[in-house]
């Protein structure tokens, strides 16, 4: 359902499916703490697996720093393995040190596997395979060169890499870019001039490329500063893109792309969590999302749905108390209110409610104290809502549209108030994977019911 390892938490991951149907997740792993020390910090790859993208087991530690000297001596970053030949190919982000004013030097690293399991890496040489080139990039006090995504080229026989960059012809608090280098045999690596430029972004982190059926591309990115993810198309590799605008709302980040089960698309995501487990605690790096359907229709702009494969953990409707459950109902022409969770046990006083007032949907918790909001393109007709433990989704008319953390309030009858008429919502339980698991990974388990 949701995933991290014990006791640590999830950042930028990658994603294999094995021969066998076996889904891998490589993901780097920190501790829970609201201080991002580069490096002390993600200095491992985690690993996990799962046979369905929703039940998730840990496997221990597939990855780690290279030794003392090495460009990748202090941390490593965001990866991406990839089959070739009958073993695999992984690119991946070396921290070397500290620039003088506290600013990570980024390069990108290769490494080897004979096998197809997220395991047995070994590094191609002791430095890396492509560098950020001054010409078009920024490099030391505040680079960017980490992040590499790779594909074969669609102009060539060889291969083509983006990479999180800053451009050095913009303002640093605009630079974000995705940088582009092509090779012959993903050993000696050519840099050329950014790829995308917006001229608006701070960072555009974690940049995925995905062929689609019809031979076009996708191309996907976390954006620093709404901590959201946007999405972008093309013809061909080398453009011209069109960017298609928000596809991950805030909160939702570090996409990947993989075949479900069933053969079609999905996206796998990032969440945060808070330390503590509270509403007062810091956010700090979260855990793996559950999948949505990744939907690019040829007339409009590519937008994330509900996954069908979520269906098998869900119970029969009930209007009892539930804590973890998938609710939806159909929305009025007029502003309504619905409280998913009570403050105290049996009180009317809501601590958790969703409104949806024309194109203006957001998340409160207890006392009115905004969590989360957004204004929809068009006013919604019906929503679906998911509580798993302190995460809450919403889809406004089966479109992936705002997602949130609340730690406060307690499971009671879902209610929908419009014109100060309450109606009951029925709900649909969620099973867990795991409900008994005690550790940092498991599902916050909600307030005491005294």
């Amino acid at each position: 359902m949701r995933y991290a390892p014990p006791g640590l938490c999830v950042n930028d991951f990658a994603l294999l499916r094995d021969d066998d149907g076996t889904y891998t997740v490589l993901h780097l792993q920190g501790p829970w703490t609201a201080e991002f020390d580069h490096l002390r910090m993600e200095t491992s790859y985690g690993r996990a697996t799962s046979a369905d993208l929703v039940h998730w087991r840990p496997e221990g530690t597939a990855f780690g720093n290279g030794l003392p000297g090495r460009f990748d001596q202090q941390a490593v970053w965001t990866m991406h393995p990839f089959r070739h030949g009958t073993g695999m190919a992984m690119f991946y982000t070396g921290v070397s040190g500290l620039t003088p004013e506290g600013w990570p030097l980024q390069s990108v690293g290769l490494a080897y596997a004979d096998r197809t399991d997220g395991t047995g890496w070994r590094r191609h040489g002791t430095g890396p395979v492509v560098e950020a080139d001054a010409r078009w990039y920024r490099t030391g006090e505040r680079m960017g060169w980490r992040d590499p995504f790779v594909v074969p080229d669609d102009e060539s026989d060889g291969w083509v890499m983006v990479i999180c960059a800053a451009d050095a012809s913009l303002p640093v608090e605009v630079s974000g870019c995705v940088a582009l280098a092509t090779s012959p045999d993903l050993e000696h690596w050519t840099v050329h001039p950014p790829l995308i430029s917006p001229g608006d972004v701070d960072e555009l982190e974690c940049p995925v490329l995905e062929r689609l059926d019809d031979g076009t591309w996708l191309l996907l990115g976390s954006i620093g500063a709404t901590r959201g993810f946007e999405a972008w198309t093309a013809p061909r590799l080398r453009g011209p893109w069109t960017r298609r605008g928000q596809l991950g709302p805030t909160g939702a980040y570090a996409p990947r792309v993989i075949p479900a089960p069933d053969g079609s698309r999905v996206v796998l995501h990032t969440t945060p969590r808070r330390v503590g487990l509270t509403d007062t605690g810091d956010r700090c790096r979260g855990m793996l999302a559950q999948p949505k359907s990744l939907v690019v229709p040829e007339d409009s702009a590519p937008h994330l749905a509900w996954w069908p494969g979520l269906e098998a953990w869900l119970g029969e409707e009930t209007i009892a108390p539930t804590l973890h459950a998938v609710g939806d109902l159909e929305v009025p022409d007029h502003p309504v209110d619905i409280t998913l969770r009570a403050a105290a046990p049996g009180s009317d006083r809501p601590a958790l409610t969703v409104a949806c007032d024309g194109k203006n949907l957001r998340v409160t918790g207890p006392a009115g104290t905004p969590l989360a909001e957004t204004v929809l393109p068009e006013s919604p007709t019906a929503l679906r809502i998911l509580t798993i433990g302190e995460y809450i989704e919403i889809y406004a008319d089966g479109i992936f549209a705002l997602t949130t953390l609340s730690y406060s309030g307690h499971p009671t009858p879902w209610t929908a108030v419009t014109e100060g008429h309450p109606r009951t919502v029925p709900v649909r339980p969620l099973r867990l994977p795991d409900p008994a698991r005690d550790d940092a990974s498991a599902i916050w388990p909600g307030p005491s019911p005294t």
